[in-house]
């Protein structure tokens, strides 16, 4: 049961992005379209689960006034060989993201789960807490991706969804959506929502 929550409470009562307020700086760049922010949600949940289970085998031999750094050169390693991935097999999304999945290397959520769960737990326990708040922030970044995409290009993944007979009728996309700021909106939006149906949220 402990290890089932571990994957699941990241997902709703403890989502990394609407409940911790984490990661918001990554959601305003890469949630444009939907395929480059699944690559990115992927990678996240890659490497918060690794650097967990890392860490997690180190935790009794690391010194605690370098722990950071040495969580740092772990998350490093692992952001660099997700990038070269990326690079050899979706070439075309790895430039999209361009910066960004180098600076998964200064995420806040993987380095918090590192602090608050990797260096106390054992390793099977931190690599499902990895996965769980990658994929909690894995979730907010695709949801975003899907309204901005849709109502920002009328596309789904790149394909158009929104029938021509629409914009026949005068239905015009809303660039408004693509903009950053509309990234924040929608998170807010999504935050108030998740409230609205998870009273207990409301304390937190």
């Amino acid at each position: 049961m402990k290890n089932w929550n571990l994957l699941i409470n990241p997902l709703d009562n403890d989502n990394p992005v609407t409940v911790q307020v984490l990661g918001i700086c990554s959601i305003l760049a890469v949630t444009v379209q939907m395929k480059p922010a699944i690559v990115m949600a992927a990678s996240v949940v890659v490497v918060t689960a690794f650097a967990n289970l890392i860490i997690s085998l180190l935790r009794s031999t690391i010194p605690p006034r370098i722990r950071i750094i040495i969580q740092l050169v772990v998350i490093a390693f692992l952001v660099i060989l997700v990038d070269q991935i990326l690079k050899a097999f979706v070439y075309d999304v790895s430039k999209k993201l361009s910066v960004f999945v180098g600076l998964i290397i200064t995420n806040c959520i993987i380095m918090g789960r590192l602090e608050a769960f990797a260096m106390g737990n054992k390793p099977w326990e931190s690599f499902l807490d990895g996965i769980g708040n990658g994929a909690g922030y894995g979730i907010i970044l695709i949801v975003l991706a899907t309204f901005r995409e849709l109502l920002g290009s009328g596309s789904l993944l790149g394909y158009q969804v929104i029938p021509d007979g629409f914009y026949a009728l005068g239905y015009v996309d809303n660039g408004i959506m693509i903009l950053p700021p509309m990234a924040l909106i929608t998170v807010g939006i999504i935050i108030w929502v998740q409230r609205g149906y998870n009273r207990k949220l409301i304390e937190k």
